[in-house]
C-alpha cells in the first residue's frame, strides 16, 4: 500500500441533543425533543474509531465546537454575563438557544472538502471549509472549523487552507458528504467526483420538496481553489427525486473508497451517463472503476435512507481487501441485511462486514461515514501533521476518562439555559485542546 487515508472522526460535544434541526434530514426531524445521552454518543463514537485503529488504520480525532454559540446570541442583541444572555435566549426563543447549543460539528464530513496533494497543481493538501449556508446552526461553524483544521494540519510547506465560499445560495457548500475520490493508491492522483443537488447558473432542476444543499457553482469553485486538473475532475447530479425522499446528501446514497463506488441505483441524475463520465476518466489513470449498484428492488431508497446503508465506510485492510462499516440500524433491517451479506460473496473487493452501535448519533440524522473526514497524505505529510490528534491506546483512554468527567448522561432542550452546562462545556474543551494540543482555537467571551 501507498500513502495513507486517515479517517478523522469527529468528537460529540457536551451540548449533543435532539433538536430536530435539519429539515431534509428525517432522521433528525422525526427524533425532535427526545432525551438525548451526550455521554453515551460520544463513547459510540470512540468506540468505533478505536476498533478501526485496531485494525490498523490511521484514525484521528476532531474536536467538538463551544456551544452554546454566546458570540451569535451577543451578535443578535442579547446583552449582560453570558449566563444572563443564555436565561434570556431561553425565554426569548428556546428554539434560537437549541440552534446555538447544536453538537452538529460532530458530522466531520461537513466539515470541509480536501483535496490530496497528488491532485492538486502546487502538489500541496488543500482544505476549504464548508459554509454550511442551508441551516442556520451548521453556517456558524465554518470560522472555528478552519482553526482546528490549521492546528491539525499546521505545516504550510505541505497543507493549504482556504476560507469557507461567500454565504449565499449560489454558493452553498456542505463538504466532504457531496465528494468522492476514485483512483488507486491513496498518494497517487485520482479522480476527484463532486455531487451537487442544484445548479443555479443555467440549468435549474433541482428537488421539490427538500432543498439541494449542494450546488454545481460552489463544487467549481472548490475544484478551481484546490489547482485541480478538470482532466481528472466530474461533476455529477444527485438525483432530485432522491433528495426529495430525504437523502440530503450523495453520501446518504452513495460512497467510495479507492475504484470502489458504491451507490443505489436512483443516486445520480442520468446515472449510466454519469458512471460512463467516471470510467473514461479512471482510464486515463489506467484504473478500472467497480461500480457496485444497489438495485431498488433489494433495497429501495427509504430502505437506505432509514438504515443510513450508503453512509458507511469502506476500508482498505493490510491486504488490500475491503471492508464496510454500518450501523447496527442496518444488520436490524432484514433486506438490507440480505443485500450486503450476498454482496460480500459477489467477488467484490468488499469482503468483511462491521456494525457498529452508533444509535445516539444515528437517532441525531448521521451514521458512520457522517462521523469521518477522509484525508489521503503521503510519508512527508503525516509526519507534518499535528501527531496529538492520531488515535492510539493511550489518547483513547484519556478521551474516554475526559467523557465521563465532563459529559452528562442526559440532555434535554431545556437543560440547555443551564449555566452549569456553559461551564462544564468551556472547562471540557479547555481540557482537550492541551489534550490535542489545538493551541487557542476556542475564543470564549465572558
Amino acid at each position: 500500500m501507498s500513502g495513507y487515508e486517515i479517517n478523522i472522526d469527529g468528537l460529540v460535544g457536551p451540548t449533543h441533543h435532539y433538536a430536530g434541526l435539519s429539515f431534509g434530514n428525517e432522521a433528525s426531524t422525526k427524533n425532535r425533543s427526545h432525551i438525548s445521552n451526550p455521554k453515551l454518543a460520544a463513547r459510540q463514537g470512540l468506540a468505533k474509531m478505536k476498533a478501526l485503529a485496531d485494525l490498523g488504520l490511521k484514525q484521528a480525532v476532531f474536536a467538538p465546537q463551544d456551544r452554546p454559540h454566546i458570540a451569535t446570541l451577543r451578535q443578535l442583541g442579547f446583552i449582560g454575563s453570558d449566563h444572563e444572555v443564555i436565561t434570556q435566549a431561553m425565554k426569548t426563543s428556546p428554539q434560537l438557544l437549541s440552534n446555538l447549543s447544536s453538537a452538529s460539528s460532530m458530522w466531520t464530513a461537513n466539515s470541509c472538502t480536501v483535496s490530496p496533494s497528488a491532485d492538486s497543481r502546487d502538489g500541496r493538501l488543500h482544505f476549504t471549509a464548508a459554509n454550511l449556508n442551508n441551516k442556520f446552526h451548521r453556517s456558524i461553524e465554518h470560522t472555528t472549523t478552519s482553526r482546528i483544521l490549521a492546528a491539525m494540519f499546521a505545516d504550510p510547506q505541505y497543507f493549504v487552507h482556504h476560507q469557507a465560499l461567500p454565504s449565499v445560495s449560489m454558493f452553498g457548500d456542505e463538504g466532504a458528504a457531496n465528494h468522492n475520490r476514485l483512483g488507486g493508491y491513496y498518494d497517487q492522483r485520482s479522480v476527484q467526483m463532486f455531487v451537487y443537488g442544484q445548479q443555479y447558473l443555467g440549468t435549474r432542476q433541482a428537488p421539490k420538496k427538500y432543498p439541494a444543499r449542494q450546488t454545481l457553482e460552489a463544487s467549481h469553485a472548490i475544484a478551481r481553489l484546490h489547482g485541480l486538473d478538470e482532466k481528472y475532475t466530474v461533476f455529477i447530479q444527485q438525483n432530485p427525486d432522491v433528495i426529495d425522499q430525504g437523502v440530503f446528501h450523495n453520501d446518504v446514497i452513495a460512497v467510495s473508497n479507492q475504484q470502489v463506488l458504491f451507490h443505489h441505483q436512483h443516486a445520480f441524475l442520468d446515472q449510466q451517463q454519469a458512471l460512463q463520465q467516471l470510467r473514461e476518466k479512471m482510464l486515463l489513470l489506467n484504473e478500472d472503476l467497480i461500480a457496485i449498484e444497489v438495485p431498488a428492488n433489494r433495497v429501495s431508497v427509504q430502505d437506505a435512507v432509514q438504515t443510513y446503508l450508503f453512509n458507511s465506510q469502506i476500508l482498505t485492510r493490510s491486504n488490500g481487501k475491503m471492508t464496510i462499516v454500518v450501523p447496527e440500524e442496518a444488520r436490524n433491517h432484514s433486506a438490507v441485511w440480505s443485500y450486503l451479506n450476498d454482496m460480500i460473496s459477489m467477488g467484490y473487493p468488499i469482503d468483511e462486514i462491521k456494525v457498529f452501535d452508533l444509535r445516539e448519533s444515528m437517532q441525531n440524522g448521521g451514521g458512520p461515514a457522517c462521523l469521518r473526514l477522509r484525508v489521503a497524505v503521503n510519508q512527508q505529510e503525516l509526519q507534518a501533521m499535528n501527531p496529538a490528534i492520531l488515535l492510539t491506546d493511550t489518547l483513547f483512554h484519556i478521551l474516554n476518562q475526559w467523557v465521563d468527567q465532563y459529559y452528562r448522561d442526559r440532555l434535554s432542550q431545556q437543560d440547555l439555559a443551564d449555566p452549569q452546562l456553559l461551564l462544564e462545556s468551556r472547562t471540557a474543551l479547555d481540557e482537550l485542546t492541551k489534550i490535542l494540543n489545538l493551541g487557542s482555537v476556542y475564543q470564549f467571551q465572558q
